[in-house]
């Protein structure tokens, strides 16, 4: 775990007791965190402790729009009809634990997940309750849609960098979007560019398929590159000497990422889904969101720490029936053989794959009006609902065929083991060795943790 001490002999504190100083004294300053050598010393401390370094990484399916817990993995077959829905329960390979029908090829691999069924932050509005699942925090809205705070990949990105050398630590497949905004809450907010995901664009499952901007154009060779970066490395130097706000650095460390991912053999090679075998690229559909699942794992094994899987579409107020039948059997598909093909190359402990959006869906579904006269939009659907929400986690150390709370018999909110998105970003900066007291310095100077509350959900371990 990194925690960050410095001489806190100061009058000027904060309200958790530590000084502004000593936050400064660390070199964390401007629109950057915590300084690039600071951290390998923070490292070398770690594993002087005793206490060995992680590998692990996360694969975060990003539902983008808000899928239903009541007709994926909480149905409530005795409820009146109004709130049960269209389907029923299915069992898994794991006794006593059910999923929805929908989910036919993840009930085959239920014992290599765990399904989170009490998680809540209590907001209908899209924008909050993004900004809320992706970076732990409230502040945006539909009435003032910017980012305030990092995203959890990006906080992963700047601490622990790519497990191995030559590829991004954090990449967004196709892109980050987060409600229509790109990269939206998926972005570095106040930790500065650097820590941005990289994005692929395009279409996986296209023939064509080719990440930009991966490779010298025109008539640049590896050696008038290098002789650039030479350059650069003189200039910056002088850059550096008079720059007291952080900037400098936080350019030369995205210029340095950029430089290696263009020269880097490791990261084209994990980029190029033309490798693998087409039987595998079958089992995981030939589907954008199915060949980014493959292509998410590539990467990881690779070396990436954090990669998001994008889907949208899933607001559904109206013609849930339709939307949910024709969008979620190549999540099904993908996420169940992501989870078999980790494990079947030794990487499930190692990996740690969530699967969630904003927020659910009312429990009690609409008449298809949206205010208008019944059936009038299309058949019936379901809104806004942040109050009782699911996460499905697999692999990282996270133990499979485990339920954890659950929600009163309407699905309207949690009844046993309330989970808050804290305690769900404790439980991944678990898997991914980060301590989440780790502080940062935001746009306005004042030290601010990973988390604000939240402990690891235990019962997952």
């Amino acid at each position: 775990m990194f925690r960050i001490y410095a001489d806190q002999a100061s009058s000027s504190r904060y309200c958790d007791g530590i000084s502004r100083r000593s936050f400064v004294q660390l070199g964390v300053a401007g629109m950057a965190s915590v300084s690039l050598p600071r951290l390998l010393e923070v490292q070398a401390a770690t594993r002087a402790e005793g206490t060995p370094p992680k590998d692990t990484s996360v694969v975060l399916f990003w539902l983008d729009g808000g899928p239903s817990h009541m007709d994926l993995y909480d149905l409530k077959p005795d409820a009146p009809r109004e709130y049960r829905g269209i389907w029923s329960p299915i069992k898994t390979n794991v006794p006593g634990m059910e999923v929805g029908e929908l989910c036919a090829q993840q009930a085959k691999v239920a014992d290599k997940f765990s399904i989170l069924r009490s998680l809540h932050h209590d907001s209908g509005d899209h924008f909050t309750g993004a900004h809320f699942m992706l970076t732990g925090r409230g502040g945006a809205s539909g009435a003032d849609t910017t980012g305030r705070s990092p995203s959890i990949g990006s906080i992963a990105s700047r601490l622990l960098g790519s497990r191995r050398p030559g590829v991004p630590p954090y990449v967004a497949v196709p892109y980050g979007s987060s409600v229509g905004i790109r990269p939206g809450y998926f972005g570095a907010n106040y930790l500065g560019p650097s820590s941005n995901p990289f994005e692929t664009d395009g279409d996986p499952n296209s023939d064509g398929f080719k990440v930009q901007n991966l490779g010298l154009g025109g008539e640049m060779t590896l050696e008038r590159l290098n002789h650039r970066q030479d350059l650069r490395r003189h200039f910056d130097s002088v850059r550096r000497q008079v720059d007291t706000s952080g900037a400098a650095d936080s350019m030369t460390r995205f210029q340095q990422q950029a430089f290696d991912l263009v020269t880097s053999p490791v990261a084209r090679k994990a980029f190029d889904l033309s490798q693998e075998d087409p039987r595998l690229r079958e089992r995981y559909g030939r589907t954008n969101v199915g060949q980014s699942a493959l292509l998410a794992r590539r990467l990881v094994e690779a070396g990436s720490t954090f990669v998001t899987v994008h889907s949208g579409g899933w607001d559904h107020h109206w013609n849930l029936k339709a939307g949910l039948e024709s969008q979620f059997p190549s999540v099904d598909q993908a996420v169940a053989a992501l989870l078999t093909d980790l494990s079947e190359r030794g990487l499930w402990e190692k990996t740690l794959v969530l699967l969630c959006g904003e927020f659910s869906r009312t429990p009690r579904m609409n008449d298809g009006g949206n205010g208008g006269a019944p059936m009038s939009m299309g058949t019936p659907g379901r809104d806004h609902w942040g109050n009782a929400m699911f996460c499905l986690l697999g692999g990282g150390g996270v133990q499979g065929g485990r339920v954890v709370g659950s929600t009163n018999r309407l699905g309207e909110s949690p009844q046993d083991r309330p989970a808050t998105v804290g305690d769900l970003h404790a439980t991944i900066y678990r898997v991914l060795g980060i301590d989440p007291k780790t502080h940062f310095l935001n746009h306005a100077g004042r030290p601010v943790p990973a988390i604000d509350e939240g402990h690891a959900i235990e019962e997952l371990f």
